[in-house]
């Protein structure tokens, strides 16, 4: 099987975002319990991450939380919460021997005390860390995000700051919680889905989609592996045609 040792160092994705689908099918599957899954989705959160430094992956982005996820069971929320807190805590030592800087996106005010006070607190910790730029999506939704962005620009319209001839890309990336990441180059879906689930709508605009039937507790460094590869063998012309590209 394939290992990151045997990719090709041309044409490497520069930013990786991943959408972790299946823990709770993976636990069904098992004859356990939903939170069984997450517990073990962890694991491979941990793999991965190594996978992507070995790999010298600059950004990695993990939908970790979606603002749809707050409809789920209450047992099920208060776990995976738990397990924020209680991995941050664990992986801190992994963050820095690794050289890896801790982001986040999305509404983190409605998380938790304890989980918002421990990822801000790691993030700190990790802030001058200058090797993989690791990104958790919490409680984040893309619409949202593009919302509040609309309501920021509109503000600075009405206040004379911003002249609705002047907006264009490059400012309504500058409101956006991403505006210190590039686009995503591969997004990754596992579980066998093939839906974005309100996830980086506009930052995945030219991104390469790879969807993989394989529930995220067992994605490995192989599959990861697999993905690059396919990456690297499609052409990617942004509205181009082959024969400018050539």
């Amino acid at each position: 099987m394939n290992t990151i040792e045997d990719l090709k160092n041309e044409n490497l994705p520069r930013h990786i975002a991943i959408i972790m689908d299946g823990n709770g099918r993976w636990a069904k599957q098992k004859g356990k319990l939903r939170v069984f899954g997450h517990e073990h989705g962890v694991k491979t959160v941990r793999s991965t991450v190594e996978d992507c430094v070995r790999l010298k992956l600059e950004y990695l982005t993990l939908y970790t939380f979606s603002t749809e996820n707050w409809k789920r069971p209450k047992l099920e929320v208060d776990t995976l919460m738990r397990l924020l807190v209680s991995s941050l805590k664990k992986e801190l030592k992994t963050f820095t021997k690794n050289n890896v800087r801790l982001n986040t996106i999305g509404d983190i005010a409605s998380l938790p005390e304890g989980a918002h006070k421990e990822l801000l607190e790691v993030m700190e910790k990790t802030k001058r860390n200058t090797g993989m730029t690791l990104t958790l999506a919490l409680s984040y939704g893309a619409r949202e995000e593009l919302k509040n962005a609309v309501k920021q620009i509109s503000i600075k319209v009405k206040n004379n700051i911003i002249s609705p001839e002047n907006i264009d890309e490059t400012i309504i990336n500058n409101h956006l919680y991403t505006h210190d990441l590039p686009d995503v180059d591969l997004l990754i879906r596992t579980s066998g889905e093939h839906r974005i689930s309100n996830f980086l709508l506009w930052q995945i605009a030219y991104a390469e989609l790879y969807f993989i039937d394989v529930f995220w507790p067992d994605f490995d460094e192989h599959h990861l592996v697999e993905a690059i590869k396919n990456y690297q063998n499609r052409e990617r012309r942004f509205g181009k045609t082959s024969e400018q590209l050539n």
